[in-house]
């Protein structure tokens, strides 16, 4: 259903070294279609104001928009509140948001954070900072040897020094989507609160917030067909509430005086400073886009092409698929016989291809993996079987000329 749906992407009309570009590398970031880039374009060109700030016309109307987003990415991820929803420029501010100020407030000497081993460096370092400043330890899921999250193990690592756990919903390197909801609950059951980064998965399955019961969950426009510098925190407002500012300027603040300052009420507590209003009504645009193309249609779609990819690839005699989860997201990372992966996405560039290469932010998994990097494929709905044959072809030719 989604044949002509590349029109509604500009930059993909074009060519790269004079070959039809068939862009691979939707999991770093989605391209742009026509609607979302018209959104921005047009706050820029007819309502550019600062928000929540002044009286007069643009103003208002840049506020009336801005928070309109809000309400449109609270229903998207099916929050309780809009306040529940606050800006950010994406998953890793989201995630130093909540570590900084969850580690201030809760965090002292010998308490432990429960991390995975296939975490993007997003959701390591953050805790690295804050277990270092407080003397606290990261204790790490294990994973099995096809990509999935050892939940055996998982469960053995609570105790009563467990003070919050933090694991992706979907890897950026194996495509593993976890069963989030049964971690969540079993952290729950430990009484753990829980920090989801949905990077990956906020486009891999329907996120409800309220169902999962995750006390919070971060993600960036930029995977999502938004532009790059806007993304959300949801957080569980008795949480929240609870949080001292990540921080201070303007917004974020009730009152100031040099002896005391009273802070804001939610959402605006955490939004310190002026917005990125384009970028949360480009968010806004991109959502109105997944809702009309329907996301479940478009699952499905890039489900499609990462089989088609995956029997095509299979093929390939000195081809080595890295993961086989029970269940994945379109993406593929691999290695091509003993080629070294910037080589493999040098050579297939001039073939108009882009693909991801190198540890993808993910050098702890690396590490249980003993490979230094991968090459990778991630699709999205503009891609096409077209696109597949295209890559399959350029790696039977990389193949030959890297020997």
């Amino acid at each position: 259903m989604f044949e002509d749906i590349k029109k509604e992407f500009p930059i993909l009309s074009q060519t790269v070294h004079n070959r039809q570009l068939v862009y691979l590398d939707s999991a770093a970031s989605t391209q742009k279609p026509e609607c979302v880039i018209n959104a921005v374009d047009n706050y820029y060109k007819t309502l550019n104001s600062n928000v929540h700030r002044g009286i007069h016309t643009l103003s208002q109307k840049a506020t009336d928009i801005y928070e309109e987003a809000r309400l449109k990415i609270q229903n998207f991820i099916h929050a309780k509140h809009s306040r529940e929803i606050i800006f950010t420029r994406g998953t890793t501010e989201a995630i130093n948001l909540v570590a900084s100020s969850y580690g201030k407030l809760c965090l002292k000497q010998g308490d432990e954070i429960i991390l995975s081993q296939m975490e993007h460096h997003s959701n390591i370092v953050p805790w690295q900072l804050v277990a270092e400043q407080y003397g606290a330890v990261i204790k790490v899921i294990p994973i099995s040897q096809t990509g999935d999250m050892r939940l055996d193990e998982y469960k053995k690592l609570f105790s009563e020094k467990t003070k919050i756990a933090a694991f992706t919903h979907a890897s950026n390197v194996l495509g593993t989507i976890n069963p989030i909801k049964e971690m969540i609950a079993i952290a729950h059951q430990n009484h753990v609160p829980v920090l989801v980064d949905g990077a990956q998965g906020i486009k891999a399955e329907q996120v409800d917030v309220q169902d999962l019961d995750c006390d919070f969950y971060c993600f960036s426009g930029h995977k999502i067909y938004a532009p790059m510098g806007i993304g959300i925190l949801y957080g569980k407002e008795e949480w929240l509430d609870k949080l001292p500012p990540y921080q201070g300027g303007g917004d974020m603040i009730e009152q100031v005086r040099f002896e005391q300052t009273i802070f804001n009420q939610l959402p605006f507590k955490f939004e310190a400073g002026t917005p990125n209003v384009g970028g949360a009504i480009g968010l806004m645009a991109a959502v109105d886009f997944i809702a009309d193309c329907g996301l479940e249609n478009m699952i499905a779609h890039e489900k499609q092409l990462l089989t088609y990819a995956l029997e095509q690839m299979q093929t390939f005699e000195n081809m080595r698929i890295i993961g086989n989860p029970a269940s994945r997201t379109a993406v593929i990372s691999f290695l091509l016989g003993n080629a070294h992966p910037s080589d493999v996405g040098t050579l297939i560039d001039f073939e108009g291809i882009a693909l991801r290469t190198g540890h993808h932010c993910a050098q702890p998994l690396m590490d249980f993996l003993q490979i230094s990097g991968t090459v990778r494929a991630s699709f999205a709905v503009y891609n096409t079987k077209e696109d597949v044959d295209m890559l399959v072809n350029g790696l039977k030719k990389v193949g030959k000329m890297l020997g």
